[in-house]
């Protein structure tokens, strides 16, 4: 029998996910978690054999808990059952080590089939979004993306220097390679394009 945690912030959802697999024969759902940090109390405790998680919910989001179960010497398998087909979160999915990524419009049988298949060494990708990230990688280095994230966060360059140890003309330089890479006019607009694009 498959031991199943679930994490879902829509209550509803997690309910008819929940009842679904329930209803196969080598399944169980042993906990469900409406937030981050419940479910990684969950799985600390219930031992499951593979987790459902949503990417965006409060608390710790789907993929800073499967960074944390990847540190684990015995983790269970991790699908990402997400409504954001974004090639960015995709590719923070896949960095993150999940097994499978799958999205929320699925029937219930690719699910089940998706469990099975990543209990038995699987990876388990919507084909849709392996195209996207083919066709659209993220252009931004990880240090480019640290400094965006921090702009979008409101710091100012000189707050950046501060933070980072970098000089003011040193951030001034990723800044501007930045927006020429995201053909961004001004930091602000850089920040939405990376935004939209899942690549912070």
């Amino acid at each position: 029998m498959l031991k199943i945690v679930i994490a879902e912030d829509q209550k509803m959802l997690l309910g008819a996910i929940g009842s679904l697999l329930n209803l196969e024969v080598d399944m169980e759902v042993i906990g469900q978690a409406v937030n981050g940090d419940e479910v990684w109390r969950l799985i600390q405790e219930k031992q499951p054999d593979v987790c459902l998680l949503d990417i965006e919910m409060p608390g710790k989001s789907g993929l800073e808990v499967a960074g944390l179960l990847n540190k684990l010497k015995q983790r269970p398998r991790i699908i990402v059952l997400t409504t954001f087909a974004k090639p960015g979160y995709f590719e923070k999915a896949v960095k993150a080590g999940v097994d499978g990524y799958l999205l929320k419009d699925r029937s219930i049988e690719e699910l089940t089939a998706a469990i099975r298949k990543v209990v038995h060494g699987e990876k388990v990708y919507s084909q849709e979004l392996m195209v996207d990230y083919m066709c659209d990688p993220n252009p931004l280095s990880e240090r480019e993306q640290e400094i965006l994230r921090l702009v979008a966060e409101g710091k100012t360059t000189k707050e950046l220097t501060n933070i980072l140890y970098l000089s003011y003309g040193t951030i001034r330089n990723y800044l501007s390679e930045i927006m020429q890479k995201l053909e961004a006019k001004n930091r602000l607009e850089a920040v939405d394009i990376a935004r939209n694009k899942g690549w912070i």
